[in-house]
């Protein structure tokens, strides 16, 4: 099972960033040329009936498995960036996270309103940096049809901040 699969892969890192988080690192996963492959084909099995125009990867490890699903689907890929990075005009969005606090950004002029789009990120954990990004979509106009994470810390609640109704899939949960 790929679930199973991916936890073997995962490395736990204790006290990174700082003491008290244990970071999940997906490098092993992106190391494994066969795991990534099975991953990918697992998401875009998952993507295909929503029918997505574009994949949004959120920066920065949203980045790799995002434009990995976009190619398999045949769709665009958009990156949610943060500040300073995009060099058109942007929307912004101020979030909390579990250890501080941020800002994602998408140029405008990326996405026609009325599209339909899936946003991938490695980790749903409390949840704001996937709020951010359903809220950055918003503001463009698009349907957020999707979301996906390989993983999710069902322990911090991340997903009650997502829209109900919102297809949401995690690969692996802790």
């Amino acid at each position: 099972m790929l679930s199973e699969k991916l936890i073997k892969a995962i490395a736990e890192i204790p006290d990174f960033p700082k003491p008290g988080i244990s970071f999940k690192d997906i490098t092993p996963i992106l190391a494994n040329p066969d795991l990534h492959a099975e991953l990918v084909s697992s998401m875009a099995e998952w993507s295909r009936p929503l029918k997505p125009d574009y994949i949004i990867g959120i920066e920065s490890r949203g980045f790799m498995l995002g434009f990995a699903l976009a190619q398999k689907l045949g769709v665009g890929f958009i990156p949610i960036r943060k500040p300073g990075k995009l060099p058109r005009a942007v929307y912004s969005e101020d979030y909390d996270l579990e250890y501080g606090s941020a800002t994602v950004q998408l140029h405008k002029e990326d996405l026609q309103p009325g599209c339909r789009v899936i946003i991938h990120d490695d980790l749903l954990a409390t949840g704001g940096t996937a709020e951010a990004a359903v809220k950055l979509c918003a503001k463009a106009g698009v349907n957020v049809v999707g979301v996906h994470f390989i993983i999710e810390l069902a322990f911090l609640n991340g997903r009650k901040l997502l829209p109900e109704g919102t297809h949401i899939l995690s690969e692996v949960t802790y």
